[in-house]
């Protein structure tokens, strides 16, 4: 990847293009693979840091492209999402897994509910607060989109899917641009692939876009698609002109 993570020394997320005037507001919630310090690399094998497991590779760069492209503000989480998934609630397992796929995360075993809800404190409470404060400083009908990649192989099945357009109860936004998908691409675009609501992955945007009422979509990436720069300035250019349409259909102006 080229872009460098965020590093994980502090929790305040990375917060970009704060003006921004557009009618989105963009999220990277696995945007870094960072382990501060203090957690000794959660006992991890070597170069499993790097791996799917830790973040999401070409995430960031595509998200920050899209932000570029649509004059949007950008929220990114700066620890990795195996210290905490900051797309899930502190409860959940997930949250703080004991294992990704074949990936053990021996640092993550017997937590404590205080170590628990240490970490929460530490990480996820900032990221949400951060969102809550950046959407709050934008117009009521701003829409929000999370930006996300996921491996092509997963237990050993390849994916076919190229592009997932994910939503949860509100399905405004996934619509009109899966409508709009079809036109404009031949990578393979599906509804709520590879990942859907059932799988736990809309959080972030049940937290802060169903629950409020606004527009919302979550965008999974094949990230063999996104693995250079190349690919994330191709990918960024389609997905926000599928954007701006789309939002232009459901009558919230074009977002740059």
């Amino acid at each position: 990847m080229t872009a460098t993570p965020p590093d994980g020394t502090g929790a305040a997320p990375l917060v970009e293009n704060a003006a921004g005037r557009g009618r989105v507001v963009l999220l990277c919630d696995h945007a870094s693979n960072a382990i501060p310090h203090e957690f000794e690399g959660l006992g991890l094998a070597p170069g499993d840091e790097e791996s799917h497991a830790a973040w999401d590779p070409g995430a960031l760069s595509l998200a920050r492209s899209m932000a570029r492209l649509l004059d949007a503000p950008l929220v990114a989480a700066t620890v990795s999402r195996l210290v905490h998934d900051v797309n899930r609630p502190a409860a959940s397992p997930e949250a703080m897994p004991v294992r990704t796929e074949s990936i053990a995360i021996p640092g993550n075993v017997d937590l404590t509910e205080a170590q628990r809800a240490e970490r929460a404190r530490r990480y996820y409470d900032p990221f949400h607060a951060t969102v809550e404060a950046t959407l709050s400083a934008q117009p009521a009908e701003v829409a929000l989109i999370t930006v996300h990649s996921f491996t092509p192989i997963w237990h050993g099945v390849r994916r076919d899917v190229e592009i997932g357009i994910l939503h949860d109860r509100d399905s405004r936004l996934a619509d009109a641009m899966l409508a709009l998908a079809a036109g404009r691409t031949s990578h393979r675009v599906a509804r709520n692939e590879p990942y859907g609501p059932a799988d736990g992955v809309t959080h972030t945007l049940n937290r802060h876009g169903d629950a409020k009422g606004r527009l919302n979509v979550m965008l999974e990436i094949r990230n063999d698609l996104i693995a250079d720069d190349a690919g994330q300035a191709r990918m960024g250019i389609l997905l926000a002109d599928i954007v701006n349409e789309a939002l232009g259909r459901l009558g919230q102006g074009a977002a740059a």
